[in-house]
């Protein structure tokens, strides 16, 4: 299996038990709503904690969207960041290494020049 393969299926694991555990916790959340309800019927419990499953998996789907939105974009931030740090690394390390040999040919010459 090739190892972008083997990333998707991790990625559609991971989502699926995302996903899991989001539904529990939707449907933990609508019993705990409902519960002090008494004057629901059972039906009526039952449609009104699948409606508030409902929402609060559409609330979860939007703020994982959010969030790798934002993910996307810090992620494209920090690339610019780091490409300009590398040309100023490498700009400042040209740098260096034309004045480290501006250095050497000019103590080179002046030893040539004293031996004269």
């Amino acid at each position: 299996m090739k190892a972008m393969d083997t990333r998707a299926l991790i990625n559609d694991i991971e989502g699926h038990l995302l996903l899991t555990a989001a539904r529990r916790q939707g449907r933990a959340a609508a019993e705990r709503f409902t519960a002090p309800l008494h004057w629901l019927t059972d039906g009526q419990r039952e449609e009104l904690e699948r409606q508030f499953e409902r929402e609060y998996l559409a609330l979860a789907r939007d703020s994982w969207r959010r969030t790798a939105e934002r993910a996307g974009e810090l992620r494209g931030e920090y690339e610019a960041r780091y490409r300009g740090l590398r040309r100023r690394l490498l700009a400042a390390w040209l740098v260096a290494c034309a004045a480290l040999t501006a250095a050497g040919v000019l103590v080179l010459r002046l030893a040539g020049s004293m031996s004269l």
